[in-house]
């Protein structure tokens, strides 16, 4: 009885260091990822090209959780599926800057003027966490339910995943239906804090202001001095 209690405590002591270990090594991650970006950020002659390039770096560590870790949260979000683009944004400083830089090159003059016509509706209605209405659809999002801006949309959007697409539906849409939150994948939504850190960071660092702005007024200003 006493050597087979002494095996079954032995074995959990070895997998409660194996764990601990596990937790500093996950940590590790993050602390790799705040250098990562404060390198790839400072090698950048602009906050709109270190946007760019801390957003993509965000983005192969969140396929790289997503692949290579166990009992990752499901998801339900798809092409097409729109709820959370009728919520709020902010962005940091360089990303509005760097999805101006995307439209200039992509549309048309007048495409761009008409554009700027939708950006001041969208900017003059308010668009702050705290702002009146708190649910707008996207000036970026298209009839099909699909994000114009995909390749540069910001952290924010990046950052958000759901298990429901139904309870998205609900929480945007229906606000007395009794979801007030969509549960996110911790490690996922922290890859993307991490880069507004780092952007906030190198904005201060570089003299600018570190205020994160609305996506429309953000995208609006930074179109007026391009």
């Amino acid at each position: 009885m006493t050597e087979a209690a002494d095996q079954i405590t032995a074995e959990i002591g070895w997998v409660g260091d194996q764990t601990r270990a596990l937790a500093q090594r996950y940590e590790g991650v993050f602390a790799s990822l705040r250098e990562a970006l404060r390198s790839e950020l400072a090698a950048c002659d602009s906050l709109a090209d270190g946007a760019l390039a801390a957003m993509g770096l965000a983005d192969a560590a969140a396929d790289a959780f997503q692949t290579s870790l166990p009992n990752q949260p499901a998801r339900d979000c798809r092409a097409g599926c729109d709820a959370c683009c009728h919520l709020p944004v902010m962005v940091p400083p360089g990303v509005a800057e760097a999805i101006a830089g995307h439209l200039v090159r992509i549309l048309a003059p007048d495409a761009l003027e008409s554009l700027k016509v939708e950006l001041e509706r969208a900017a003059g209605d308010g668009e702050g966490p705290m702002s009146v209405p708190r649910r707008r659809r996207c000036v970026f999002l298209t009839e099909e339910g699909r994000c114009s801006i995909y390749a540069v949309r910001p952290p924010t959007c990046r950052a958000f995943t759901s298990a429901s697409a139904a309870a998205c539906r609900t929480m945007v849409h229906d606000p007395g239906g009794g979801v007030a939150a969509i549960p996110q994948n911790p490690s996922h939504y922290r890859l993307y804090v991490e880069v507004t850190a780092a952007l906030e960071q190198a904005a201060r660092a570089r003299g600018l202001s570190d205020r994160q702005t609305g996506l429309a007024a953000g995208v609006l200003a930074a179109l007026g001095a391009a």
